[in-house]
């Protein structure tokens, strides 16, 4: 017997759920409406303007969006290009000062050998004249 009564609670609660369930979406259809009719009544007949301005206003936000977003990206372009252009002449300028310094030291380098032959003529000359 207790048990019965209990599955009859809890076939009412469950009765009750369902009902409450049902009764949601008519409430939410009501908010709705009414939330609109209140909509209307503060707005009048300028709603449709001002659902207009801010369709326009959306849309040239989306506009002015692509745009900056088509901007950052031709910019982006331009960067990589330039820095591209500017790695690729800091090596030309970098192997040039290589060449150049390669250059010098080899420059010197002869100087000293003919620095080293100017010495020993000297002193060929200098041993000739002591003994003439």
């Amino acid at each position: 017997m207790f048990v019965k009564k209990n599955q009859t609670t809890n076939s009412n609660m469950t009765k009750n759920t369902e009902k409450e369930k049902l009764a949601q979406p008519d409430h939410s259809l009501e908010s709705a409406q009414r939330l609109e009719a209140i909509k209307n009544l503060i707005f009048g007949e300028n709603i449709q303007q001002i659902d207009e301005d801010f369709s326009s206003i959306k849309q040239l936000i989306e506009q002015r969006k692509e745009a900056l977003e088509d901007y950052i990206e031709a910019t982006r372009k331009e960067l990589l290009q330039t820095i591209d252009n500017l790695s690729t002449d800091l090596n030309i300028r970098i192997t040039d000062l290589e060449q150049n310094l390669s250059d010098q030291v080899a420059n010197l380098n002869h100087k000293k050998v003919d620095r080293a032959t100017l010495g020993q003529l000297l002193v060929n000359l200098g041993e000739k004249i002591m003994k003439d």
